[in-house]
């Protein structure tokens, strides 16, 4: 029996959707689960273990909306960057690395409750929002070898004799960085042989240790005691009874007292302190000290001051606050408290200094009583009035009359400091110091409103004659009116407009009449079917303006009577219609001028023989009647301008009621009622004015309207400022004089209060208070104290009574008078306290001893003479010869005697030419703090002057008789503007129907320079245009044809006077007026589509043939809008139904019309404006689908031909602020907003310097180290020393000066670099003869970033110093100590590139070397590959032939730009140039001949650097050495070539 198992596990999907009902952790979510074959089939559950079903059901947490704010992702810092060679397939870094290695790095990310941070489900979080990434890409350095500088040359050697060493060191650049190779040996060594040594070399040396802790002598009491009771037994002292001795004596133990310092603030002790004295043999090692004697030894033992640490006391409690208000802005600045403590003991010996005795720390007042704090503000006084005549240019003719000037401009303000408590609108100005956040400015762009011209229409046509008054008409003249309208709004209204109404007298005036509107058919007389008959016309009853009205009203009137008419019969003349009367060509009557109107009537059609009508004459086929007989007489009325606004005295209750409102609008707008009047004349058309009873009452315009009168505004000026501060005048230096300030807010107007006369007012400062003065009083030094015999007494050339010890001395501190005063108050207010111990010398017997240094003698001369001192040797010092030795014991001094006489020098550049008046002062509360300012013109420069003494040595410049200036005129060039003629006359439109366009130019005339007002863009003839759209009226021009001519009838075969015939007339283009046709033009105004025929050809009717009238004119078709959805364009369809009488069908005619814009013109600006508001132009063209423009009122949009854009041009505005650096003095300013448009452009120069006056200045400064010092002795342990001088300087130059007496320095705090521990000696080794040290470290290198230029990634930047080995003895060098370097991180480093650098080749070899980008030569940081060869003696037979080197395959190859030459044995021969052809690329004018590119198309042109066209190298060997295949075929090809010739010539002969 065989069992098979089947491999089946359970499957699961995934969780579904949580559900459930309330919101939290009650939800649940369900699964599928199923029981699956290994090999992804589904089976039966039953084949699964049930036992390892998994649930398909769990408890879940639902989401809610409301979660969001109690659920959030928590992020955790980013992990350290890991490989991802490493991560994925565990290997290692690569070896080449370029810039950084691709990394990962890991973070991790959950859901967080946000009240307790404890952890949720992911779920939750990912409801609202994705979790964010746990993976980021990121850079993983590339290892940074250390990089060292070149070897410096090559040192001395160690010895003059003998075997010896040369040194030659380099400093570390770049410390090694992320994994990168350590540093180099950085010191190399050289054996060196100067000669043999004459006698025994020196082996041994005396070696001195460093000095041991200061410590007491061991103290012997029983021989104190003894010593003591013998004194005080001897000492008996006699009682003195004297007062005035007894008062002598306490004065004296008191000052004794003083001098042994016994001062609480003290404790000196001295001690004792030993070191050690040793013999070195050179190789380094220590032997007896007897190998180095017999020498003097140097002291093993000497005094010193046991160091005791400054002891302070506890600090006092806190100060008061010193801000005593509450300032509710949290970024005002806090007050500051300070606390104090007292030193109870001083630093003594190398005891630790005292700290600060003070500190302070911000503060707020605290309390319920505290005020708040007075807030300050920047105020400004009114705008002035807009000012255009500041933005003309140069060649403006509008400079000299600015009248009417309108457009952008600029206006002004002044800006000051207040103080604003709440009650006050106006308060006092303060120092600008105490007002924060920015400066309002002082000047705006401002508008003024240009003047619009009142634009009229065109004149109407003249009205009937008619009563003035249709009510009235009894005593009435007639007249008739014609009138025209406001096409725009003017400014000021209609009143400034021109008149517009227009009237002539006339006669027998009618207020009704009949209107004629169409004559019905001729009927014939008599019901006959032809001949003559009447037509009825049909009328129409109107009045004077044209409107229908009841019939009754023209009763007085009789009604148009029928007309005769004819209709002709057969074999008749055949009449057309007469025409409709023509304009009138005249619009009055004169005796030289009459108005007539024309009609005409044409054959049809000519009488058919007997008994037929006779056609007319040619001149009864026109009419001609009289029109606009009335006479050339028009008036009209004229109005003046409107008067000034006045009171009226009948609106007083109004003024009463608006004058109590006045007050509220802060002086602003009309406050009274008013009324203003004008003259209202009756004018004759080019006569003048006439009696008012010539023009009609109803069109008369008024003379009186009403106003608003402005408010009267008072001078309203701030209270006076705080007295300034007391400061020396220009004149007097001993007079100072302080002052205060107050400021215009408001200037008076319309009759206001005028302002005061006093807006400064000064006085003389009072005499300061004398503070006072505190300074160190030093006592006499104390006799010198040895180190107690019992103690020296075993070394060697010790004394018991000399030698070297200290001495001490008391210091107090006194006020300026003497008195004596707290130590505190010198700590706080005197100079850096004296020393309380030296150094001094007990001389020995053997000793030079001398007497002190007398006075300098005087002087017999200033500036020339010299003064001298002396001291002299005394006792046995006289015989001996070390003492008479001058320059170690010089016995004289000399020095120059003291000059009054003083040297002036200029010192440093010229200063920026600086305009005069161009410096403004803001010492005073309430001054300006912006402000114009004159930018060309005269000015000065300065330059510094110095002055020095005799001794080279800088003093003020007042002994000079200078005020520290050189001044010198100079002058700033005025910018001079574009200058442009003026505009040239409008061009006439470029078309005569619909939309076109008119230009206008200008021409340049100068060029701008200095910074002048720039030229618009010019042509290339130095043109500038300007293009607007103009429309022309399409019925402007017209064509206007004459009557038909009698028929020409040129077929005559048939029948006379029929047939077919030829009809003429003249067709001329005439100027449409209101008043009809007036004159004509050239034909080509007029569109010549709508040219009337001038001829016409048709058939004139025989006898008894049908007689057709001529085509009407065509009627209007209606327009059928349809609005489209189109951004521009507007879509019209026309419909045009026409019957014809010939013609069965319907005619449909579809005419597609579309409304068109154009661009928008140039800004255009009023002819008074500069900037500002204008206007920009486009029009509408109204345009047919065969592109013909047509006139607009078939658009609807006819009516707003005109579209405008409101367009600003901006005007340039600066504002300067003020500002002082050390050494120069420097203003400048910025740019508030920059020009714009055609505006003059803001000038370069944003900063001027001058410099300040010199000043000697004056500071600490160190002398350089000295050398390490060891006493008597060659090496060991020992001491260098400093000195700390007092250097003057004008400041120009860092650390250079001349030294002076140290008194110039006691106003200055005891600092160098701000550093006030001042160190003067520190210890130092001197190396033994043979020994192997460290050298000093070298200077810190230049900031450098550690980057990948190709990657784009900076790590930071880092700078580096080293200390490098010497060595003095070859056998020593293993004993060397390590070199050691250390490095510090920096800003702005330069990032550096490294690459390999080799010379030319010098036989079979050459030089290689690593250069930095900057041209530095260093030894690592090039790319970790096989630098170029350095030899050619890989190839076999070595590369020694010139210009040739070994290939990495070994074979012997050219450097570019040669080709190799083969011996016969196939070794390379020599190296020579390949030819090069030249091929002209599109840059070479020489020559156009087209070629294409011959060099190899594998490489890329980079490869050819230099060459100006394309190059063919032909290279017949390939890079194995091997001759190319196509040498083969040329060779082959010149072959065969050969012999043909050879065969030919063979031939021949």
């Amino acid at each position: 029996m065989v069992i098979l198992t089947l491999s089946v596990l359970c499957s699961q999907g995934p969780w579904g959707r949580c559900m459930g009902s309330d919101c939290g952790p009650g939800g649940s979510q369900s699964r599928a689960v199923w029981c699956a074959h290994v090999d992804g089939w589904t089976t039966l559950h039953t084949n699964c273990d049930q036992s390892q079903r998994p649930s398909n059901q769990q408890n879940c947490f639902r989401v809610c909306d409301w979660h969001k704010d109690l659920y959030d992702w928590k992020l955790g810092a980013w992990n350290q960057c890991v490989s991802v060679s490493a991560r994925t397939f565990g290997g290692v870094r690569p070896y080449l690395c370029n810039g950084g290695e691709e990394g990962i790095q890991t973070r991790e990310v959950g859901c967080i409750l946000k009240s307790d941070e404890s952890p949720g489900d992911d779920n939750i979080c990912e409801y609202f929002e994705p979790k964010p990434r746990l993976e980021q890409a990121c850079l993983i350095p590339c290892p940074h070898d250390c990089v060292v500088s070149e070897f410096t040359p090559w040192t001395s050697c160690s010895k003059t004799c003998g075997t010896g060493l040369k040194n030659r060191v380099r400093s570390v650049l770049v410390p090694p960085l992320f994994g990168g190779s350590a540093c180099p040996n950085l010191t190399e060594f050289q054996t060196c042989k100067p000669g043999p040594c004459k006698g025994p070399e020196g082996v041994y040396s005396l070696r001195v240790g460093p000095w041991m802790p200061c410590s007491l002598p061991i103290s012997r009491p029983v021989r104190q005691a003894k010593r003591r009771k013998g004194k005080g037994e001897a000492r008996e002292r006699p009682e003195v009874k004297d007062p005035d001795t007894r008062e002598l004596i306490q004065k004296k133990r008191t000052r004794n007292r003083l001098n042994r310092q016994e001062s609480p603030f003290w404790d000196i002790q001295l001690g004792y302190q030993s070191r050690t004295v040793s013999c070195a043999h050179r190789n380094g090692s220590t032997v007896g000290l007897s190998r180095c004697l017999p020498r003097d030894l140097p002291l093993t033992v000497q005094s010193c001051i046991l160091a005791k640490d400054c002891k302070l006391s506890e600090w006092a409690d806190w100060g008061p606050c010193s801000k005593a208000c509450l300032d509710p802005d949290p970024e005002s600045p806090r007050g500051q408290r300070s606390r104090t403590r007292r030193v109870h003991q001083f630093s003594v010996g190398e005891g630790e200094d005292c700290p600060p005795l003070e500190e302070t720390e911000p503060c707020d007042p605290q309390g319920d009583g505290v005020l708040p704090c007075a807030t300050y503000t920047w105020r400004t006084t009114e705008w002035s009035n807009c000012r255009v005549d500041s933005l003309l240019s140069q060649q403006d003719r509008r400079r000299s009359n600015q009248t009417g000037l309108c457009g952008g401009g600029l206006q002004n303000r002044e800006v000051y400091f207040q103080f604003l408590p709440a009650c006050l609108a106006a308060s006092r100005p303060v120092d600008s110091k105490l007002c924060g956040g920015p400066i309002p400015n002082t000047s705006q762009l401002c508008h003024i409103p240009c003047p619009i011209e009142c634009e009229v229409s065109p004149w109407g046509a003249w009205g009937p004659c008619t009563y003035e008054n249709c009510d009235v008409q009894e005593g009435k003249k007639g007249f008739k009116l014609r009138k025209r309208e406001i096409s725009n709004e003017p400014t000021g209204g209609p009143g400034n407009c021109p008149h517009l109404v227009e009237a002539v007298p006339c006669d027998e005036p009618s207020c009704w009449a009949w209107r004629l509107v169409r004559l019905d058919e001729c009927i014939p007389d008599g019901e006959l079917p032809c001949g003559p008959g009447t037509q009825i016309p049909q009328v129409q009853c109107v009045n004077s303006t044209g409107d229908m009205v009841d019939k009754e009203l023209c009763g007085g009137a009789p009604a148009p009577e029928p007309i005769a008419c004819d209709v002709p019969c057969p074999k008749d003349c055949v009449l057309s219609d007469w025409t409709s009367w023509s304009s009138c060509s005249q619009t009055c009557s004169s005796k030289t001028i009459e108005g007539k109107q024309l009609r005409t009537r044409s054959v049809l059609a000519y009488n058919a023989g007997e008994g037929g009508g006779m056609c007319p004459n040619s001149s009864s086929l026109q009419e001609v009647r009289n029109c606009n007989e009335h006479a050339c007489t028009v008036y009209h009325w004229q109005t003046g301008p409107w008067g000034p606004c006045t009171e009226d005295p009948s609106a007083s209750a109004l003024n009463t009621t608006t004058a109590a409102a006045g007050p509220n609008t802060n002086g602003q707008g009309p406050c009274s009622q008013g009324m203003q009047t004008r003259k209202v004349i009756c004018v004759r058309v080019n006569v003048g004015q006439v009696p008012p009873k010539k023009c009609p009452e109803s069109p008369r315009p008024g003379t009186v309207r009403p106003c608003r009168m402005p408010c009267k505004k008072d001078c309203i000026v701030t209270p006076f400022s705080d007295w300034s501060q007391c400061s020396p005048t220009s004149g007097n230096i001993q007079k100072k004089k302080q002052s205060r300030k107050r400021v215009i807010l408001q200037l008076p107007a319309n009759g206001g209060q005028d302002c005061p006369e006093v807006l400064e007012e000064e006085k003389d400062c009072e005499a300061p208070k004398v503070c006072p003065g505190y300074r160190w009083k030093s006592h006499k030094w104390r006799r010198c104290q040895l180190v107690p015999w019992y103690i020296r007494e075993d070394s060697p050339g010790a004394r018991e009574t000399c030698g070297p010890g200290l001495q001490t001395r008391a210091v107090s501190c006194r006020q300026l008078d003497g008195v004596q005063a707290d130590i505190g108050e010198c700590l706080k207010f005197a100079n850096t306290m004296p020393p309380i111990t030296q150094r001094c010398q007990l001389p020995c017997q053997d000793d030079c001893q001398l007497t002190n240094w007398s006075k300098f003698s005087s002087c017999t001369a200033d500036c020339v003479g010299v003064r001298t001192r002396k001291r002299l040797l005394v006792g046995r010092s006289k015989k001996k010869d070390k003492c008479k030795n001058t320059q170690m014991y010089p016995l004289s001094e000399t020095q120059y005697c003291p000059c009054d006489k003083y040297n002036a020098q200029p010192l440093g550049n010229w200063s920026d030419c600086i305009l005069a008046g161009g410096d403004r002062v803001e010492s005073l509360p309430g001054t300006k703090v912006q402000g114009n300012i004159k930018e060309c013109g005269q000015g000065y420069r300065y330059q510094a002057m110095v002055c020095y003494d005799q001794d080279s040595r800088l003093v003020e410049t007042s002994r000079c008789n200078s005020h520290g200036y050189i001044e010198e005129a100079c002058i700033i060039p005025c910018p001079s503007d574009c200058k442009l003629s003026e505009w040239s006359n409008w061009s006439r439109c470029s078309k005569s129907c619909g939309s076109g366009v008119k230009v206008r130019s200008k021409w340049l005339r100068e060029k701008p320079y200095n910074g002048g007002r720039p030229c618009p863009k010019l042509d290339h003839i130095n043109q500038v245009y300007e293009v607007v759209p103009c429309i022309s009226d399409c019925s402007q021009y017209v064509w206007v044809a004459e009557p038909w001519s009698v028929w020409k009838v040129s077929n005559l075969d048939l029948k006379e006077n029929c047939g077919e015939g030829v009809q003429t007339r003249k067709v001329r283009c005439m100027l449409n007026t209101i008043d009809g046709p007036s004159e004509s033009v050239e034909d080509y105004l007029c569109d010549p589509e709508d040219m009337p025929l001038g001829t016409r050809g048709s058939r004139l009717p025989c006898p008894e043939d049908c007689v057709l009238s001529d085509w009407s004119s065509w009627n209007r078709c209606s327009l059928v809008r349809i609005t489209g959805r189109r951004p521009i364009i507007s879509i019209h369809v026309l419909y045009s139904v026409f019957v014809c009488e010939l013609v069965l069908n319907l005619s449909v005619i579809f005419i597609l019309v579309c409304l068109f814009t154009s661009d928008w013109s140039t800004c255009q600006l009023s002819a008074n404006a500069v900037c500002g508001n204008g206007i920009k132009t486009r029009m509408l063209d109204c345009v047919r689908s065969d592109s013909k423009s047509i006139d607009l009122k078939f658009c609807k949009e006819g009516d707003q031909i005109k579209i405008l854009h409101l367009y600003k041009t901006n005007c340039p505005v600066s504002v300067s602020h003020t500002f002082c650096v050390l050494g120069r003095m420097w203003r400048s300013r910025v740019v508030v907003q920059g020009s714009q448009g055609d505006g003059r452009p803001c000038p370069s120069q944003l900063e001027q310097w001058k410099p300040c006056p010199v000043r000697p200045c004056y500071r600490w400064q160190y002398s350089p180290w000295s050398e390490c010092r060891v006493e008597e002795v060659v090496c060991g342990a020992g001491l260098r020393y400093r000195n700390l001088s007092c250097v003057v300087s004008d400041g120009s130059r860092e650390g250079e000066g001349s030294m002076v007496e140290e008194e110039l320095c006691g106003g200055l705090e005891m600092a160098v670099n701000r550093d006030k521990l001042i160190i003067l000696k520190e210890t130092c080794v001197l190396p033994c003869p043979g020994e192997c040290y460290l050298m000093e470290w070298s200077d810190w290198s230049p900031c450098l970033s550690v980057c990948a230029k190709g990657a784009g990634v900076d790590f930071g930047s880092v700078q580096v110093r080293s200390r490098a080995v010497v060595a003095q003895e070859p056998e020593n060098v293993q004993l060397c100590p390590d070199q050691d370097w250390e490095s510090r991180p920096c800003i702005d480093g330069e990032c550096f590139e490294y690459k390999w650098m080799s010379s030319t080749w010098s036989g079979s070899s050459r030089v290689t070397w690593c250069q930095r980008s900057d041209g530095l030569n260093v030894t690592g940081g090039c790319p970790p590959i096989n630098p170029p060869g350095d030899d050619n003696n890989s190839c076999d037979p070595p590369c020694q032939m010139p210009l040739s080197f070994c290939t990495e395959a070994g074979v012997c190859m050219c450097e570019e730009g040669y080709t190799e030459v083969m011996s016969s044995s196939g070794q390379l021969n020599h190296c020579t140039p390949i030819p090069i052809l030249e091929i002209p690329t599109a840059g070479d004018k020489k020559t156009d001949v087209k070629t294409s590119r011959a060099i190899n198309p594998t490489l890329p042109a980079t490869i050819q650097p230099g060459r100006t066209g394309r190059t063919w190298y032909l290279q017949p060997f390939g890079p194995d050495g091997k001759l190319k295949m196509w040498v083969y075929g040329v060779a082959a090809g010149a072959l065969v070539l050969l012999m043909f010739i050879v065969s030919m010539i063979y031939l021949a002969w």
